[in-house]
């Protein structure tokens, strides 16, 4: 069929594969008109155009590794780690097209169980509603949603403050999204983003540091020969991904652990064994 655009060829691969094992798979029904909207959803709507020409769906989300964010100009790490968690909520959600919250509700009575569903509007609401409403139009295009709130263990409130452009010397505001941030995410995630705070060799996320390919030697070809199209190794998200059934309406790693989400500090596989640069 002389397909030269690899997306394209991996979306036909991943049709006829899905034809051959006679699997239905829930994300086939979400198409890249959908996607498209969802990238608004999570705050990334500058890749719409790439994601758009590339034809990626539903299924081709699920599927989807770094070397192919890469190949759609998707290079920041802070983005990586947004389209990773909202993939892990897509996954825990059975990807259910509207499992993502866009308009505000009890603005009192929120739980991590919601927040891990937020879109990046449905943050700037609840930033205005937290009287910085000045600094919310400054997440429009962070990637900043709920998923990667919670789930993602380097973010925590100096990360937000950062993406809100809130100056250092500014304190007491800085004081006052903390603790604002703190009752959103609740106590585990807390504890969890404290422990990687402490930890030796934390790195803060940033919004200069870049995702690129792992070099590879000679000793590596041989491996990727052996390696399956399929292999869940180099997924973004993978497809087992350590996703357990839903706990309190949020998809926990095992022992209910946020740990492993991060791309950069993943433990438990070598899939993104990838060189991080800051520019």
């Amino acid at each position: 069929m002389a397909i030269k655009h690899p997306l394209h060829r991996k979306k036909l691969q991943l049709a006829l594969r899905s034809f051959s094992n006679k699997a239905m798979e829930k994300s086939s029904e979400l198409d890249h008109i959908w996607v498209t909207r969802w990238l608004d959803d999570i705050g990334l709507p500058q890749y719409k155009d790439q994601f758009h020409e590339s034809r990626v769906d539903g299924r081709m989300l699920q599927y989807l590794t770094v070397n192919d964010l890469l190949f759609l100009k998707v290079t920041s790490q802070l983005h990586h780690l947004s389209i990773k968690c909202a993939i892990h909520v897509l996954h825990a959600n059975k990807f259910n097209p509207s499992c993502l919250r866009r308009r505000p509700g009890d603005e009192n009575k929120t739980s991590p169980s919601e927040v891990v569903q937020w879109s990046n509007h449905r943050v700037m609401e609840w930033l205005r509603s937290v009287d910085l409403a000045e600094y919310a139009p400054n997440l429009r295009g962070s990637g900043v949603h709920g998923g990667l709130i919670i789930l993602e263990p380097r973010f925590n409130s100096e990360t937000l403050a950062m993406l809100l452009n809130i100056p250092p010397q500014k304190t007491l505001l800085r004081r006052h999204l903390a603790t604002n941030f703190n009752s959103l995410v609740g106590l585990q995630a807390q504890q969890e983003k404290r422990e990687y705070a402490n930890a030796s060799g934390h790195t803060p996320l940033t919004t200069t540091a870049k995702v690129r390919p792992k070099k590879l030697g000679f000793t590596n070809f041989s491996h990727l020969r052996k390696r399956r199209p399929d292999d869940s190794a180099d997924y973004i998200c993978p497809v087992d991904g350590g996703i357990s059934p839903i706990l309190n309406g949020i998809s926990h790693r095992p022992q209910g652990s946020f740990r492993g989400l991060s791309p950069i500090v993943d433990r438990d596989t070598d899939r993104l064994d990838q060189v991080v640069s800051k520019s």
